[in-house]
């Protein structure tokens, strides 16, 4: 597979995740939030990153490794989103809300990282 081929098809899977929920969520707000819950970005960068690495096994440990802090901030973005969708806030401070609390989080997991692994 060529360069330019592997540095677009990821792209061109994500635009197609993303229309496939804007066209579900008409039908099911659960299947589109499934859909959206999907861990389609983290097949697309392992595979990114694989490529461009040429499959060197510690920048994929590495890696794979680091998702641990992001899939726990992102979890708590959620929370914080729900939390902030319940309270009445409307969309802009619900997403201000929820990417600060994400940003505070993967702080203190990125810092406990460097300082106790």
């Amino acid at each position: 597979m060529n360069d330019t081929l592997r540095q677009i098809l990821p792209v061109a899977i994500s635009i197609l995740v993303l229309i496939s929920i804007a066209i579900l969520r008409a039908y099911s707000k659960t299947l589109a939030a499934i859909t959206a819950t999907m861990p389609i970005n983290i097949p697309l960068a392992v595979w990114i990153v694989y490529s461009g690495e040429h499959g060197n096994h510690a920048t994929m440990v590495d890696f794979t490794g680091s998702l641990f802090a992001g899939i726990g901030a992102t979890m708590v973005f959620v929370v914080a989103l729900w939390l902030a969708a319940r309270a009445g806030l409307g969309l802009i401070p619900m997403l201000v809300v929820s990417y600060l609390t994400w940003a505070a989080v993967l702080g203190v997991l990125y810092l406990a990282r460097l300082y106790l692994l």
